[in-house]
């Protein structure tokens, strides 16, 4: 694998899908940047996230397919990147994902010179976002804030993205974890 494969992780809220997006815009027309849609068997709410949406079955007839380079399950729903992200690390690309910390071991596994990107924020600021998203009750929010997630396995060092303060300064670290020159 020529390519870097970059495994975005983060709690709800801290704003990966943010991010990812705004880089994906600033990156346009960088041919070396890969932002490949993953695929979740939730419908996506377009203004929040964006993924393609797989019915339970159909997910299970694609994966089966060889269809996915990865896939996870997670909060009861089934997540996959597609198989086509191998081509891009292939050319020299760099690819970038909204992954969770749970199939980092795998991803390192498959693809050894992969990148964590550790996205974080601050309780109240996440406990923010989550509650504009609309999908979940306070009560909701609150328990998935007392959870904060799996923790990175302990051999895995991560890029930390602190994306408490203004977009603009979150997507600027974030540009500078990918390596990418973009114009001012």
């Amino acid at each position: 694998m020529l390519g870097r494969l970059v495994l975005v992780v983060g709690p709800s809220g801290a704003g990966k899908d943010t991010l990812i997006a705004r880089a994906k815009a600033a990156l346009a027309g960088h041919p070396d940047f890969v932002f490949p849609r993953r695929v979740v068997t939730r419908p996506a709410m377009a203004e929040l996230e964006d993924h393609d949406t797989l019915s339970e079955a159909e997910f299970a007839i694609r994966r089966d397919a060889g269809a996915f380079a990865l896939d996870w399950q997670a909060h009861g729903l089934c997540y996959g990147l597609p198989a086509s992200l191998i081509d891009d690390l292939a050319l020299g690309r760099t690819v970038v994902v909204n992954t969770s910390r749970n199939v980092i071991g795998p991803a390192r596994q498959r693809f050894p010179t992969c990148v964590v990107a550790l996205v974080t924020a601050r309780p109240e600021i996440r406990a923010e976002r989550l509650s504009r998203r609309g999908r979940e009750t306070a009560a909701e929010v609150s328990a998935r804030l007392a959870r904060e997630g799996a923790p990175l396995p302990p051999d895995i060092s991560a890029e930390t993205i602190d994306n408490s303060d203004s977009l603009e300064s979150g997507v600027a670290r974030f540009l500078k974890v990918l390596g990418a020159q973009v114009p001012a």
